[in-house]
């Protein structure tokens, strides 16, 4: 991967402008997620006549509908219109039912057109009752080991770097303790009709996870990590890759919002795992090092004082921690709301429970840095 320019912010503030001159276009129109592919079809297509004037008045036989991908909380559309002399393709993004409860709609549509500006992901062309159309983009998806490819690695940090410089208006307060509580209190008054669910349910024991919330927040509290936007959510399949034009993309921004710095990049660290939570594919240290040069500056990875990948280093892994425990309480609401057939009653214990096998490591990592750190 070539190196990228440091982000200009006047450029993307005038770029931003623009951007926010042109109306986005909407539609009252949904498209049940319960249907199947063959029967979406006339309804996908429908919705697209009527976002978008100039195909209203095409045969059903200029669109194409396939699937893109299918993950744990969206379903993802490419409809392919051939229009007069050439195709033109765009993404339509099914909301997963339920997902009101663990994603802001209104945060999310506002920071993709300040991202979008700033050159990130695809460009928000419309939105209806229960999804938004967008650009296609003309690349593959990552999957968990390419992430740890040096020259990938590389890039998406310099990307991670670049995301964290855009300024997206509204509250600059951090989500993260707030989207845990809110978490907690919903993850924690449940009640599942299958019995076998709710029996594994009763095994958690809230009183202990809202003691480890209060200590890894104090904890993290001391570290002053840098307040940035944040992806929140930077798995494989939210990067892709254009191998030919090696150009990578950062995608699908649902939850993001300002957040720690050491707490993105930490996230990020914990999905080397993939859903199958294999935790031994985690980043080692030179590893994570090397992530860190190309962050902390770009154009001269090799010249990051020491100091400061350490410092890095232990705010990044005290924020996995975190990590762990956000993504184990959204599985819990997961469980109970998501009619997607993904096992998140077990994906809450493989998080939650690589969170205690590794909190005593990192907490004794954090208390010896802030120790050191108080006495220079």
């Amino acid at each position: 991967m070539g190196a990228v320019n440091i982000w200009n912010a006047m450029d993307v503030a005038e770029e931003a402008r623009e951007y926010h001159s042109s109306q986005i276009l909407s539609s009252s129109l949904t498209v049940p997620t319960s249907l199947s592919i063959l029967d979406m079809k006339p309804r996908v297509i429908e919705l697209c006549k009527d976002l978008f004037k100039k195909w209203s008045k095409l045969d059903d036989s200029c669109f194409y509908v396939d699937t893109v991908s299918g993950g744990i909380t969206n379903l993802l559309l490419k409809v392919t219109v051939k229009e007069e002399n050439h195709d033109v393709s765009v993404t339509v993004r099914l909301y997963g039912p339920n997902t009101e409860y663990v994603i802001n709609r209104e945060r999310e549509l506002l920071a993709i057109k300040y991202l979008s500006a700033a050159g990130f992901g695809a460009k928000l062309l419309g939105v209806f009752g229960n999804g938004m159309v967008q650009s296609f983009i003309n690349a593959r998806t990552l999957i968990p080991l390419d992430m740890r490819k040096p020259e990938l690695a590389a890039e998406i940090a310099r990307q991670l770097r670049k995301f964290h410089q855009v300024d997206v208006p509204g509250s600059k307060e951090p989500q993260l303790w707030i989207d845990i509580h809110k978490f907690f209190d919903k993850a924690s008054s449940l009640k599942f009709d299958d019995s076998e669910k709710q029996k594994t349910y009763e095994s958690i024991s809230f009183n202990e996870v809202q003691d480890e919330i209060v200590a890894l927040k104090e904890l993290t509290g001391l570290l002053n990590s840098p307040v940035v936007f944040s992806h929140n959510d930077l798995l494989s399949g939210n990067i892709m890759v254009n191998d030919e034009e090696e150009k990578l993309y950062l995608i699908d921004f649902e939850y993001g919002s300002y957040n720690y710095r050491g707490y993105d990049i930490g996230n990020h660290f914990a999905e080397y795992a993939g859903y199958e939570c294999d935790y031994s594919l985690l980043p080692n240290k030179d590893e994570q090092y090397h992530f860190f040069r190309h962050y902390l500056q770009p154009d001269r990875p090799n010249e990051v004082p020491d100091r400061d990948l350490e410092n890095l280093f232990v705010e990044a892994n005290i924020y996995l921690l975190a990590a762990h425990v956000f993504w184990a309480l959204w599985a819990l609401i997961q469980a109970k709301v998501s009619p997607i057939d993904f096992d998140y009653l077990s994906y809450f214990f493989l998080r939650y429970n690589e969170y205690k096998r590794q909190k005593e490591k990192y907490f004794s990592l954090a208390r010896s840095y802030l120790s050191e750190s108080s006495s220079l």
